[in-house]
């Protein structure tokens, strides 16, 4: 017999998986980000810098002591490293191995990429770099046209294809440009390189998963993984039927959950703190999880052309009492040290309004100083009749 578990427990018991809002935390600020990549498995990698990037957005959301230069650092000691999840991600040196599978399936020839494999060119850029040491894509010369939905050069598309295979990690950037460098020469000392076998992989993934989301599908499990939903759901039965794992029914639906997880159903949530979520954030990312769970239904629009865009370029998920309440799209100037609001939108079963904008205000002093700014201006709400004195905090500060 399943158990069964009420909407606003099952968003409490994610909340709480997700560690945001985050609790107090011991040692030191770097210690604490490290923590959070290796609690979440995955932090992911962004370009888009309207506002701080993703990849710094989330950690900052699970550390309040968290700063930029944490990642640089964690790379230089090999406590993180580069690759791939469902994207690209910064992903804990302790994981490792569990890239592997999809390196050597990809070397193999059994895993598609979306660069056209090019031997001949990936054999000279492998070989300039094993003679010359860390090279970016700048540094391979090239005058002809650049090609693909990319448009990117290619050694540009030999370098990408040799780090997804595992020849070459990227142990630091430029800027924002990857430096490639010999696998063998980034690896940790005593870094486990065992190949795990299909049943550990799932095995692994499906814990891993589980750990940092609370509780889980095998779809949500495999999310953007080719080929491993039906390892995974098998893995799902054995582990069930051994005791490892439990099934909770939410809302008509049957999630899976690891006993020990439902501890945390007896920790308080911090639900008068409102935190301002990244749309690449680990918790938001999976839109129709959040649907389901959150009744909230997120699509990104900086994808949509402006014309048909319903929120803005980049809107940004609010988490408060609980639950995700609003969407603020925003843009930083940061010439002119000003966070653009141009839609402050609230979920229309928002009722304490007075209580969520307060909370928001109080929020936002720190994400304006996380964003390099330190004046405010806000463009437009909805519904557009929010009283005055409920944004007297933020209209202040334009």
């Amino acid at each position: 017999m399943k158990d069964s578990l009420p909407v606003s427990q099952a968003r409490k018991l994610v909340l709480l998986s997700q560690r945001v809002p985050p609790a107090k935390q011991a040692g030191s600020a770097k210690s604490a980000t490290l923590t959070a990549i290796e609690h979440l498995g995955y932090v992911q990698i962004d370009t888009i810098s309207v506002v701080e990037r993703a990849h710094h957005h989330t950690l900052w959301n699970r550390n309040p002591r968290y700063r930029t230069a944490h990642l640089d650092q964690l790379l230089a000691e090999k406590q993180v490293f580069e690759y791939w999840s469902h994207a690209a991600a910064y992903l804990p040196f302790r994981d490792y191995r569990y890239s592997l599978p999809r390196k050597q399936a990809l070397a193999r020839g059994d895993q598609d990429h979306w660069y056209e494999r090019d031997p001949g060119l990936m054999k000279q850029v492998l070989q300039r770099i094993a003679d010359e040491g860390p090279l970016m894509a700048r540094d391979f010369e090239h005058t002809g046209k650049k090609t693909g939905e990319w448009h990117t050069k290619p050694a540009k598309r030999a370098l990408e294809y040799l780090f997804m295979q595992g020849d070459l990690m990227v142990p630091r950037r430029v800027g924002f440009q990857k430096v490639y460098d010999l696998t063998e020469r980034v690896l940790p000392e005593g870094c486990d390189t065992t190949l795990p076998g299909p049943e550990e992989q799932a095995r692994f993934l499906i814990t891993r998963y589980l750990r940092a989301n609370g509780l889980g599908q095998p779809a949500e499990i495999a999310y953007l993984m080719k080929g491993m939903k039906p390892r995974i759901a098998a893995t799902l039965d054995e582990m069930l039927a051994a005791g490892e794992l439990r099934l909770i029914r939410v809302a008509g639906e049957q999630y899976y959950v690891l006993p020990s997880t439902l501890e945390l159903l007896g920790r308080p949530l911090a639900r008068s703190r409102l935190k301002i979520l990244s749309p690449f954030d680990n918790l938001v990312i999976q839109r129709r999880r959040m649907k389901t769970l959150f009744g909230f239904d997120y699509q990104i629009e900086c994808y949509v052309p402006g014309p048909k865009r319903q929120y803005g370029y980049f809107s940004l998920p609010l988490l408060w009492d609980g639950k995700l309440v609003a969407r603020m799209d925003c843009k930083a100037d940061r010439n002119e040290a000003l966070l653009h609001i141009h839609h402050l939108a609230l979920e229309p079963s928002v009722t304490r309004i007075d209580a969520l904008l307060g909370a928001l205000d109080r929020e936002l002093e720190l994400f304006l100083a996380f964003n390099r700014c330190s004046r405010l201006r806000l463009h437009r709400t909805t519904p557009a009749g929010l009283k005055p004195e409920l944004l007297t905090g933020i209209r202040d500060r334009t």
